[in-house]
């Protein structure tokens, strides 16, 4: 978790919070003066803006988002039920894509032209379709400097060096044929956009590593002006050019975004608190093994040797919560499985740190039936008294790979299709990490290796394979990756 140090603009309170983990960005912004306070785009984790809010003599008063969320669970919710803020929520987008909590919760409707005053701080709507038909951006004005507009948050309509993707409602939700109606749109939006004056702060709703778009930026601010010039989106004139360019090249959308579509329509179930899961006894792994879905967070390499069988293995780090979200169910319960050493050593709040972090990121995408935590070591010697075997997967590294005999071995290559066009295994059939338990009859009786760039995503498939009842899956540890570099070595060392 990340966070710009605030600013102090004449009586106005500004802080960006960013979540690394979803490379997301929401906004404090308060009136020092009355002590109102606002928050746009919040997630899951409220506790953060209510603890910066108190410290600066901040009351929380108003709470709003730029858009119905794909790629994390709204906290708009949580944070309103926390602190009886008034909830703002987009009129725009048509029936299909209106808040259905809206009215019960009692919901303000914005839409293009209105403002939300927050003490003296004005936030003008600009309605701002083609990321998501209900889009909207918000026009910043500290209204006593009487200086106009300083800034605009732009949620996922513009980013720094990018714009929102226009492919998702098709992609990801399975709205059929709108990819090229929302490019045509977000190219009008962006007319919009040009229109601004260049002054003002650019504050978008994500950065560098977000699937919401192909190419941003890590710097989390710019400006208008400077997006103009360096931003390929907002630079291009042409709308053929233009729908083209922004619907090439765009990853695949993690699984999970169509169900997070789907809560933030509906309305967010409310937490209370983020999950801080309960130690489990070991002697229940049995029961657990059949009744959960256990997910192991240890390296790859420690959970390759031993796991209890069933178990997914999922190593905790950077891009967890897109990899869980795209393999494990949202209607079954969850075991997180950690190291000894993590267990002995608990966070203030008596949970392993690995644990609570994974849990954390879980719940930030509705992940929410977690039973809690339990020792790997723990509960593979309780598996062990209970007369049953572990598991193992096999590691083939590269040198491994090369001298592999000419028995029959199907390779599966689980990256997404921009990577496969880069480059693939000549023998290697291609199914998405995502498409894998779809797919799976697609793969031939016997031994299966899988690949992916590096070695993360094939661990979590030949897991994946395992749990469904193949149990051949081993794993290309090196990757595509090191593969490649292996390969060019050695055309290196034997060129003339």
């Amino acid at each position: 978790m990340g966070q710009c140090q605030p600013l102090y603009i004449d009586a106005m309170f500004f802080r960006q919070f960013y979540d690394q983990p979803l490379a997301q960005a929401s906004y404090l912004l308060g009136c020092q003066q009355t002590g109102e306070a606002i928050v746009v785009d919040p997630n899951r984790d409220i506790a953060q803006y209510i603890d910066v809010a108190a410290a600066e003599g901040l009351q929380i008063t108003h709470v709003t988002e730029t858009h119905i969320h794909a790629d994390f669970v709204s906290g708009v919710r949580e944070l309103a039920s926390a602190t009886r803020a008034r909830m703002f929520l987009s009129a725009e987008g048509g029936p299909e894509w209106q808040y259905r909590f809206a009215e019960a919760d009692g919901a303000t409707l914005i839409g293009d032209g209105d403002a939300i005053m927050v003490g003296n701080i004005r936030l003008t709507v600009m309605h701002s379709p083609g990321h998501t038909p209900e889009h909207l951006a918000f026009i910043v004005e500290d209204t006593p400097r009487a200086a106009g507009a300083m800034g605009v948050l732009t949620g996922d309509f513009v980013f720094v060096g990018d714009v929102g993707r226009p492919d998702l409602l098709e992609r990801a939700a399975g709205y059929a044929d709108t990819m090229e109606a929302g490019a045509r749109t977000l190219f009008r939006s962006l007319e919009r956009f040009r229109a601004l004056p260049d002054h003002l702060q650019v504050w978008p709703g994500h950065g560098a590593g977000s699937a919401c778009g192909k190419s941003l930026g890590a710097v989390p601010s710019s400006t208008v002006g400077y997006e103009k010039r360096s931003n390929w989106g907002v630079a291009e004139t042409d709308e053929s050019a233009f729908v083209a360019n922004v619907l090439d090249g765009q990853p695949e959308p993690p699984r999970y975004f169509a169900e997070m579509k789907r809560i933030n329509r509906e309305g967010p179930p409310i937490l209370h608190r983020m999950p801080t899961p309960a130690e489990l006894s070991a002697d229940t792994i049995i029961d657990l093994a059949e009744e959960t879905w256990l997910i192991d967070l240890r390296p790859t390499e420690a959970s390759a040797m031993a796991h209890i069988p069933g178990a997914l293995t999922i190593a905790y780090g950077k891009s967890f919560s897109t990899f869980a979200g795209t393999v494990v169910p949202y209607d079954v319960d969850t075991v997180l499985v950690t190291s000894a050493t993590d267990a002995s050593a608990l966070t203030e709040v008596g949970v392993p740190s690995r644990v609570l972090h994974a849990a954390h990121d879980l719940a930030m995408i509705g992940l929410d039936r977690i039973r809690g935590w339990i020792a790997a070591e723990s509960a593979l010697s309780a598996w062990h008294k209970s007369g049953h075997k572990e598991a193992s997967t096999v590691q083939v590294s590269v040198d491994e790979f090369d001298q592999w005999p000419a028995a029959p071995m199907t390779i599966v290559d689980v990256r997404g299709e921009g990577e496969w066009r880069e480059g693939h295994l000549p023998t290697a059939l291609h199914i998405p990490l995502g498409s894998l338990v779809q797919r799976m009859g697609e793969i031939p009786d016997g031994p299966v290796l899988f690949q992916c760039q590096g070695g993360s995503r094939s661990a979590i498939a030949a897991s994946l394979f395992k749990r469904f009842g193949r149990p051949d899956a081993r794993n290309f540890s090196g990757g595509f990756d090191a593969w490649r570099a292996a390969h060019r070595l050695k055309e290196a060392l034997n060129a003339p």
